[in-house]
């Protein structure tokens, strides 16, 4: 009987120490890729000046997004792009191993919508409804510009430190794109845009909080489309002072 019990003791010991283990693997991925993309996006160049970029400081391009470190990198480059196309191309390939998030339909520009998708060479495009994919998938290349200007690289809401949610988004005075878990960080962030912007530099975007303020405060899906589609993706927890 002795044996028994302590055979149960050691299996159970056993199960408790594969779960930690399981736990503790988790949680240092996480904050491995973390620490690892902020390193990565320290090496992206901009293809003027050869400065880190500033991710909230970009002109976007049939091949995607282009990032500066500054708003007066952007005329240079759009004069002659052809001279900077081996930066930007180094700069794309550094920019690819960052993890981003689709954001935009490519068909009307919308928040996406998770229920209405298809696989293309093993990944996932997103629409903000079914009708943008037939659309799509009859003439894919028309919407290639589009597409690759549907992401950002701010994965996490500046509030919550949770996954951002496409449809719950604000624009900037500058232009910039803000996105949130929910509704109600939309409404925090708006009240003092000040207080969350550090957390919106450590995902690279960085503005002065002191001249920028939020446009359209309290909407969802901030891309400036009142579309038909429900975009209503509320989260259940807590929004204490962050």
């Amino acid at each position: 009987m002795r044996t028994m019990q302590c055979n149960a003791k050691n299996a159970a010991t056993l199960v408790f120490a594969l779960l930690g283990c399981a736990v503790l693997t988790n949680y240092a991925y996480a904050v491995g890729t973390e620490s690892t993309n902020a390193e990565k996006l320290e090496s992206v160049k901009c293809p003027v000046m050869g400065n880190p970029i500033n991710l909230a400081v970009s002109t976007a391009t049939d091949d995607g997004p282009v990032y500066f470190c500054c708003a007066g990198c952007i005329g240079r480059y759009e004069k002659d792009a052809k001279k900077y196309a081996d930066q930007v191309s180094g700069q794309r390939k550094v920019l690819k191993t960052l993890d981003k998030v689709q954001v935009a339909c490519p068909i009307t520009g919308e928040a996406i919508n998770e229920k209405s998708f298809i696989e293309e060479g093993g990944k996932k495009v997103y629409f903000c409804c079914n009708g943008c994919i037939k659309k799509y998938t009859k003439a894919p290349e028309k919407y290639a510009a589009k597409l690759a200007n549907s992401y950002t690289y701010q994965t996490q809401c500046p509030v919550m430190g949770e996954d951002i949610d496409p449809n719950a988004s604000v624009t900037l005075t500058n232009g910039m794109s803000v996105y949130l878990c929910c509704k109600g960080c939309i409404k925090k962030l708006s009240k003092d845009l000040a207080k969350y912007a550090p957390k919106l530099a450590d995902q690279g975007y960085s503005f002065d909080a002191d001249k920028v303020h939020v446009e359209g405060a309290g909407k969802s899906g901030g891309h400036g489309h009142d579309g038909d589609h429900d975009h209503d993706h509320d989260h259940d927890h807590d929004h204490g002072d962050g």
